[in-house]
């Protein structure tokens, strides 16, 4: 768990979160699983709020801005990596799993071998898993990475880099990726990946009714988890699916939901209205990504000014999961 924590005028800024422990300690308040994170946090929250001990209304006014600018960005990419987690999951579903008497360990990872088989019965294509989780705590962090014969190294201890490393892995390599890769290319690249079964959504029937739904609400954009549902008026295309972009801020850029999307061309990408860190507001608009060539302009009468929804990450996660798997 982490907290944010204000430093005056300064930018909230996000720090470990330690908790009172055994013989007047402390310990990082940490949990077994994401679930069980969020559910924490998101009974911690209103508490840390309504106790910001600040009386002035404009003063509190502002760090409570801060505060939903900090934690939407946060929840944005956590929604958009449980995404891109489930999905490698299931892209792994048929894979063979090892039962734990067959894996080839080093003899100083022997103790780990039921751990090991545990992580790869639910993501059977890891090359680096990090083990000592024991009653609910972790005893030990480390690391046990296969090598090219499929055998398992000797434990080495998880320094925070490494570790980060090992959890960017459960999605990485999922998509014959590496989690130890520039983060935000990799991301880039698998959202590549996902477009061609975003695009088969558009044939279920559940998606079809939802989809008219908010055209009959007057809704043009739907975005979540970086797919955009997209309905085109230029040609009689309808609903198309593009890719949402990242911004020239960091990857947790917070949106401006009262924001428009101005389209001056056909580009693949969407880059959606977003807050700089001064304050200022950029209206979104289409573009196409590095490689692509230059997008299709529009002709300046066919320019849209489009207002977009943003849904919460937990639809498109459930929209995937009703795609059957090839």
């Amino acid at each position: 768990m982490q907290e944010l924590v204000d430093k005056d005028d300064l930018t909230p800024k996000w720090r470990d979160r330690f908790v009172p422990a055994e013989n007047d300690s402390v310990r990082s308040d940490h949990y077994p699983d994401r679930d069980a994170a969020i559910a924490a946090a998101d009974a911690l929250n209103p508490t840390l709020r309504n106790g910001l001990p600040i009386s002035d209304p404009d003063r509190r006014r502002s760090i409570e801005l801060k505060i939903d600018k900090a934690v939407q960005a946060k929840r944005r990419l956590q929604d958009e990596e449980a995404l891109m987690l489930a999905e490698a999951i299931r892209r792994h579903a048929g894979d063979p799993r090892p039962d734990a008497a067959s894996l080839q360990l080093a003899a100083e990872a022997e103790p780990y071998r039921q751990d090991l088989a545990d992580q790869l019965s639910a993501m059977p294509y890891l090359s680096i898993a990090q083990v000592g989780w024991e009653d609910g705590r972790w005893r030990e962090h480390l690391l046990l990475y296969k090598d090219g014969k499929g055998a398992w190294t000797k434990p080495y201890t998880a320094g925070e880099k490494a570790a980060t490393t090992s959890e960017r892995a459960k999605i990485a390599n999922g998509y014959d990726l590496s989690g130890s890769a520039h983060w935000g290319k990799t991301k880039a690249r698998i959202r590549q990946i996902l477009l061609p079964r975003a695009n088969q959504l558009l044939q279920l029937a559940s998606v079809q009714r939802l989809l008219a739904e908010a055209f009959a609400r007057g809704e043009r954009v739907l975005v979540s988890n970086g797919i955009v549902f997209w309905y085109e008026e230029e040609g009689g295309i309808g609903w198309q699916v593009k890719e949402t972009g990242s911004t020239n801020d960091s990857e947790g850029a917070t949106l401006w939901r009262e924001g428009t999307i101005r389209s001056t061309n056909h580009g693949r990408l969407v880059i959606l209205p977003y807050v700089k860190e001064d304050g200022e507001k950029v209206r979104g608009h289409t573009r196409n990504g590095p490689g692509d060539g230059r997008a299709m302009p529009r002709h300046p009468d066919h320019y849209v000014d489009i207002p977009f929804s943003l849904y919460s990450g937990d639809l498109m996660i459930g929209l995937f999961g009703e795609l059957p798997y090839e």
